[in-house]
């Protein structure tokens, strides 16, 4: 994460801690900018092709790590959008929405993820953030307790795979 700002970026003055009314904040005296800290918006796939789960290994990650397709939203670029980009730039693939799974706080990260099912074709090609790929039937597919791992678990509960 990054720390918050010392200086306002519109004028320069050094910024303060104020309270303003919900929770405490930096805030400029001068002319009033409030820095509010939002978590960045981030998308994941929980990617289905030609019958099995894609989980990707980015680089830099533990060997034992995977995860969902994931990516930031970028300005002026709906999620659904974000998502297909995604797919495309880290496996090579073409795909279709299927349909929202949900929305997550993610907040170690300081993240909100918006996670989609989507169904690809092609032929997988790892693209220059991704270490590793692998492919595992949705009856075989464990949740991890943190991050994409929430879509994971809610994918496997409305597709049957796991009890409610």
């Amino acid at each position: 994460m990054t720390p918050p700002p010392t200086y306002c970026p519109q004028c320069g003055t050094p910024l303060e801690t104020q309270h303003d009314g919900e929770r405490e904040r930096p805030t400029c005296p001068s002319c009033g900018f409030v820095y509010y800290d939002n978590p960045d918006p981030v998308v994941a796939a929980l990617v289905e092709h030609e019958g099995d789960v894609l989980l990707a290994r980015n680089k830099g990650w533990p060997e034992t790590w995977y995860g969902l397709v994931s990516g930031f939203l970028e300005r002026g670029e709906t999620p659904e959008a974000a998502t297909l980009r995604e797919l495309k730039e880290e496996l090579g693939l073409d795909g279709e929405i299927v349909a929202m799974i949900g929305v997550y706080a993610f907040a170690e990260m300081h993240q909100l993820i918006v996670a989609y099912h989507v169904r690809a074709t092609g032929t997988v090609r790892l693209g220059d953030e991704l270490a590793d790929y692998k492919r595992v039937p949705p009856d075989r597919l464990k949740p991890w307790p943190m991050g994409t791992g929430h879509a994971v678990r809610d994918w496997l509960r409305t597709h049957g795979y796991l009890d409610a």
